[in-house]
């Protein structure tokens, strides 16, 4: 029986741990009725929510009918319907290339300053190939915790 109890909240952590680490985020497209070529299935983040001053992943599973030499990522964050932040990435660095016609997945890891007010926040993320055609583009959200990181204490 004393077992049993032990294992109990080592099993509510774990469950915890595991329910807030990677969740599916809701996606939209930017234009509702275009035919993008990179098709977007989800986008997880890691964790969610984010916690501030900690590492964030942004892992997106995405699906393209023909092969990718390079390009770029752009990404626009946005609080309260106020643009914040802008930043733009090497696609290679963030997925392997060439990109080969199926799925692929984009990673991206970002550390969130610990002054970054919590909250709900837009992101709109655009894919262009190398020659600055864009390939996709989604719109999604993400919640920054309230809980204070290790700078703030």
């Amino acid at each position: 029986m004393k077992s049993r109890i032990a294992i109990l909240p080592l099993a509510v952590s774990l469950l915890l741990f595991v329910s807030t680490t990677i969740r599916a985020t809701d996606i939209q497209y930017c234009e509702e009725n275009e035919e993008y070529e990179v098709k977007v299935k989800e986008v997880d983040i890691s964790p969610n929510p984010i916690a501030r001053g900690e590492p964030a992943t942004f892992s997106i599973s995405a699906n393209t009918g023909r092969g990718i030499s390079g390009g770029k990522l752009v990404i626009e964050v946005s609080y309260f319907g106020w643009h914040i932040h802008s930043e733009t990435h090497d696609l290679c660095t963030e997925t392997t290339c060439p990109v080969e016609t199926g799925d692929f997945l984009v990673a991206h890891s970002q550390l969130l300053p610990g002054y970054t007010p919590p909250g709900s926040y837009s992101l709109q993320m655009k894919m262009l190939d190398a020659r600055k055609k864009e390939l996709t583009c989604i719109r999604f959200s993400i919640d920054i915790g309230s809980r204070p990181s290790v700078a703030d204490i």
